[in-house]
């Protein structure tokens, strides 16, 4: 008989059995725990569903759709209609598949809001980012308040286009928008309004607008009051993991199916962070995607002088950590450059054919000149003559220039955040799409010194899902998600 268990452990049941003489039940597919992430990030969102199988974690992508910025009204926005048309659009696609989840959760990039009316309409555009409506704001922000103690106060690092500044833009350009605002929900937050009906703002994603005291956890209203901006706008501040409720009868009678809410660690990063595989001390990590986010985990901010020197940011993260890291340009430059002049090339031909380049010039990854330049090819060439390097030929050679100058980049930033902690690290935590990058994982191995473990490329869905499994009791508490998650994805090593 033993050829008959071994064959059945090799099957997928399509029901519940019964073996002869063993009473133990096993669960087919059709009994699977379902859980789905919707991780949006700036060029693309994907829907993905991951059960547990023999302890380990399965992950199935399911959707994936576009995003990008477009013009409108003289502005770069968000087109939050059609992205939450995708949402749905990939929810049904877990209907079509019979595989329907018991929880979901959304993560977005930072910083970006919609305000809405008394009716629970939006107000005005989904402006991004990248805009340039905060050109100038911060001076107008240090007038009321000295940059010095703002960030004593919230411990974010200085963005340009941070939400402080954003609303700031808005009460000089457009105070009527702000006067007819009667909430504030920042993009992840919008969503799940749209599909609950309940507004609310998650901790992690609330902290990114450097409006948010990391002492108290909540928002600094009198910091809120001190520059104009209406208080009452401002949701009540849940922590990730908290189940927001159910989907609305209009929704629900749209897809097919009800499903929990759960307010993951909506901002990406704080996602990705959760799933840093191990648990190990004193980890160094890079969150690699569009931006590099480079930093570690502290247990309180700090929000030092010494600490805003470095520009370093205190972001709010799960289980009440902080997310000790700085943010750096990152893939931006690459996904740039690909869409100049390379568009027919995959990132890996990209990165292949950079590591075949001899060329030396770097330029500076944080310079503001590249966060939304006209076209970054010709930025980075002109970086380089205007420093009387060699500037860069194709897209192969421009590539070399900005994979060295992020490691470059990565190296020096490793020596701030050890300057800051007193730790040293013997390792740094790639993961993110970013962690593809063989070449650029050989040169930040070969520029900090340290030894480089790559994966899980899925991050910020993983830590999404890890979120989601902690609420519904199926992992015990962060440790053990992250035991899990060392368990279930392999992890690549540059020495």
């Amino acid at each position: 008989m033993r050829w008959f268990f071994d064959k059945i452990k090799t099957m997928r049941v399509e029901r519940i059995v019964h073996l002869p003489g063993n009473e133990t039940e096993l669960k087919g597919e059709d009994m699977e725990k379902y859980y789905l992430a919707i991780d949006i990030g700036a060029s693309s969102g994907r829907h993905i569903l991951a059960h547990m199988e023999n302890g380990k974690m399965v992950l199935e992508e399911i959707y994936r759709f576009p995003n990008g910025m477009a013009e409108k009204d003289g502005e770069l926005v968000w087109e939050p209609e059609r992205l939450f048309e995708e949402i749905k659009n990939g929810m049904k696609k877990c209907k079509e598949l019979g595989k329907i989840p018991v929880s979901l959760g959304i993560d977005t990039w930072g910083v970006d809001f919609v305000l809405l009316d008394e009716e629970g309409e939006r107000i005005g555009n989904a402006t991004a980012y990248r805009d340039s409506r905060t050109k100038g704001m911060d001076e107008k922000v240090y007038e009321v308040i000295d940059e010095d103690e703002l960030y004593a106060r919230t411990g974010i690092q200085k963005q340009s286009f941070n939400t402080i500044y954003q609303l700031m833009a808005l009460k000089q350009k457009k105070p009527q928008m702000l006067k007819a605002a009667r909430k504030l929900l920042l993009t992840p937050d919008y969503f799940n309004y749209l599909l609950t009906g309940k507004a609310a703002e998650e901790y992690t994603i609330a902290s990114t607008t450097q409006l948010l005291s990391p002492v108290t956890k909540t928002w600094d209203k009198e910091l809120i009051g001190k520059l104009g901006y209406p208080e009452e706008i401002f949701e009540e501040i849940r922590m990730p993991g908290c189940e927001l409720g159910n989907l609305k009868k209009e929704i629900r009678e749209e897809i097919g199916f009800d499903v929990n809410v759960v307010m993951v660690a909506a901002h990406d990063t704080g996602s990705a962070v959760m799933a840093i595989p191990g648990n190990e001390e004193n980890v160094l990590y890079i969150s690699s995607g569009t931006w590099s986010l480079m930093g570690t985990e502290l247990l309180e901010a700090d929000c030092s002088p010494e600490s805003k020197r470095r520009n370093l940011s205190n972001e709010g993260g799960y289980d009440c950590r902080f997310r000790y890291l700085k943010n750096i340009m990152g893939l931006w430059m690459i996904q740039s450059v690909k869409k100049e002049i390379g568009a027919d090339l995959s990132f890996g031909e990209i990165c292949d054919m950079a590591s075949k380049c001899e060329v030396r010039s770097l330029v500076d990854c944080n310079d503001e000149r590249f966060l939304a330049p006209k076209n970054m090819t010709e930025e980075v060439r002109r970086a380089c003559e205007e420093s009387g390097q060699q500037v860069p030929e194709g897209i192969a050679q421009v590539a070399a220039v900005i994979y060295n100058s992020l490691a470059r980049c990565y190296a020096a930033t490793v020596e701030e955040i050890e300057g800051m902690t007193g730790c040293y690290y013997e390792s740094i935590h790639i993961m993110g799409g970013g962690s593809n990058a063989e070449y650029l994982n050989r040169l930040t191995a070969k520029a900090t010194g340290r030894k480089v473990l790559a994966g899980p490329v899925e991050a910020t869905a993983i830590g999404n899902i890890a979120a989601q499994m902690i609420a519904e009791g199926e992992l015990k508490d962060l440790q053990e998600a992250r035991n899990c998650i060392y368990q279930s994805f392999p992890i690549m090593v540059y020495e």
